[in-house]
């Protein structure tokens, strides 16, 4: 099952994917919340409600006229994993990770499938990372590694654009990965059924204007979906419509020679095998 979040009539809506288009879920099944978080906040079943829709001659929108949101448009949580790939970690000049490197991003970073990235006014040293999310859809505290999958309810291309001039002012990675419009998440959430086991064996790439910059596979995570949930929830409760962001593999620009930085009018491209494609435009931040 595959979900997605657009905007219309100036409210975001909750919609699932049928062989011929989309269909708004709460306005065919009005017992589910319009927002994807809250839906998953009130324990709907989600898969039940979606394929009653899709079994039922609700109105389908076009994929293509949608304008979408964040797949989860406010998670309560939005927690990031550093240097989680090897050869990302090497090419920055650090050692393999003894534990997994948190930090946090706001909601306010996120932005949509197809809208425009915003180069800050204050850098240009503005760097793409192609990463896979994880959707969180039951709440859990210690939470064994062999029972970690039972919380996630689906998984979505993420782009952790980074400032990194401003990543660099502090050890605490959190100031650069924070501006606004610089978390690409969608364009649709998967649900966990349709992969793999924690997602793994999957090709995880980016593209920049065509380019491939990244190319690995999610396999190559240092810790992997299970691991991650079982350590998070040592120290904090997941809650349903909270998103775990799982790192980036080598090919960042920061680290190639010489060094590549995005720029008003390059799109970058997230592209996560059976999860979807991301792309968004590169655009100056207003003056």
């Amino acid at each position: 099952m595959k979900f997605v979040s657009f905007r219309k009539d100036g409210a975001v809506r909750l919609g699932v994917l049928a062989d011929d288009g989309v269909i708004d879920l709460n306005q065919a099944q009005p017992q589910v919340p319009a927002d994807l978080g809250a839906a998953l906040q009130a324990g709907v079943d989600l898969q039940a409600a979606a394929k009653a829709a899709i079994a039922s001659s609700a109105p389908r929108l076009p994929l293509d006229t949608l304008a979408y949101a964040p797949v989860v448009p406010r998670p309560g949580k939005i927690i990031c994993l550093g240097l989680n790939y090897f050869d990302h970690a090497k090419e920055g000049g650090r050692d393999k990770p003894e534990y997994p490197w948190f930090f946090f991003r706001g909601a306010t970073s996120l932005l949509a499938h197809g809208e425009p990235t915003l180069r800050p006014r204050v850098s240009d040293k503005f760097d793409y990372e192609a990463e896979l999310a994880v959707v969180i859809g039951k709440a859990g505290r210690h939470v064994k590694r062999d029972q970690a999958l039972d919380l996630v309810f689906g998984y979505a291309c993420f782009n952790d654009i980074s400032v990194r001039d401003y990543q660099k002012r502090t050890p605490q990675w959190t100031i650069g990965k924070n501006f606004d419009a610089t978390g690409g998440f969608g364009p649709t959430l998967v649900t966990a059924d349709e992969l793999p086991p924690a997602a793994r064996g999957l090709s995880i790439k980016c593209r920049l204007n065509g380019q491939v910059m990244q190319d690995a596979n999610t396999s190559d995570m240092i810790f992997d979906v299970p691991e991650t949930i079982e350590l998070l929830t040592e120290v904090l409760t997941l809650e349903p419509g909270d998103v775990i962001v799982m790192g980036t593999p080598a090919g960042v620009g920061q680290a190639r020679n010489p060094q590549v930085w995005m720029k008003p009018g390059d799109v970058v491209e997230i592209e996560i095998e059976k999860v979807g494609l991301l792309r968004n435009p590169v655009q100056a931040e207003a003056a």
